[in-house]
């Protein structure tokens, strides 16, 4: 592929060579963020698990711990009796949090691509907890005195029996429905506000997919005596596979490094808490691993399904 020809005795950019060009003037923001911030910082982190600091008046001081540098990952995976613990329970959470919201944002936006009025003012009504969940606006409205109000009243005024089990139990006397279809319910209308809230960016995605699809599709099926049930799974579903692939990654990477997380807020605490940078370095590096490898293997499992249109 030529970048540059000869034109008038001088080298000039070839229209591959523009697009070229384009391109990597895109990435430049990313690249210089990655190699001069993160980069380092992810090096940093590195040599922190495998050694023990020691913090003095000249700063720092690093020497390689025991076990041949893995003493802190033997102490998180063998003797810490709380990481092993948050580690499944995240696991646990996560199934059930991408399930939900996967669904009620798949739901959602195929409510929001019909045509009526005001539907950009809906649009924006469900992108709005994103903003609200961003930066300082989380942070104003954790330390908010009105809702510790509300949520102290709650506490006081509560009979002693959560939601989640009046929900159960409500389910469970008047429904002949299995034991865990009922606790998947109950999970989705106690947490139907972590939900809506966690439920924004996906909504946009599938929104997005959904009117890219050609109307020719659904004209050539109705004409065909398609029935919108039809229409639904022949058509929609397919089209939209790519995006419910890339919404259950960002999903599952979302819920593993939540502010509630709790192995997060572990990490968190053995670091700038307890000051303990090796262990919680160990920590975060053996988090990292079980994330990649259940993103390995759900993107496995569902890329074979993806249905891809050329």
């Amino acid at each position: 592929m030529k970048l540059f020809k000869k034109r008038n005795g001088k080298l000039r950019l070839t229209l591959r060579g523009k697009d070229a060009l384009s391109g990597y003037l895109f990435i430049l923001p990313f690249l210089l963020g990655f190699f001069g911030l993160f980069l380092p910082m992810i090096l940093q982190s590195i040599s922190f698990s495998f050694s023990n600091m020691e913090v003095g008046t000249d700063g720092y001081v690093l020497s390689k711990a025991a076990n041949h540098g893995f003493e802190h990952y033997i102490r998180a995976l063998t003797i810490d009796p709380d990481f092993n613990l948050s580690v499944l329970n995240s696991i646990r959470d996560m199934w059930s949090n991408v399930l939900l919201v996967i669904i009620f944002s798949f739901f959602a936006a195929n409510l929001l691509n019909q045509k009526f009025h005001g539907r950009a003012i809906a649009r924006s009504i469900f992108f709005f907890p994103v903003i609200l969940t961003s930066g300082i606006i989380l942070s104003i409205e954790q330390s908010d005195l009105l809702l510790s109000t509300m949520n102290s009243e709650t506490a006081q005024n509560s009979s002693g029996i959560s939601d989640f089990l009046n929900i159960a139990i409500f389910l469970s006397n008047y429904t002949s429905l299995p034991a865990g279809v009922i606790s998947f319910l109950s999970e989705a209308v106690t947490g139907i506000y972590d939900i809506v809230i966690a439920s924004g960016v996906q909504i946009l995605v599938f929104l997005a997919g959904l009117q890219s699809i050609s109307p020719s599709l659904y004209e050539a099926s109705n004409m065909e005596g398609a029935t919108g049930w039809e229409n639904f799974w022949k058509i929609t579903f397919p089209m939209i596979s790519p995006l419910i692939l890339v919404n259950a990654l960002y999903t599952i990477i979302d819920s593993f490094t939540s502010a509630g997380n709790d192995v997060m807020s572990s990490i968190k605490t053995t670091i700038f808490t307890e000051v303990k940078y090796g262990f919680g370095s160990a920590m975060a590096w053996l988090y990292f691993l079980a994330i990649a490898l259940i993103l390995i293997l759900v993107g496995g499992i569902i890329s074979k399904k993806v249905f891809y249109y050329d």
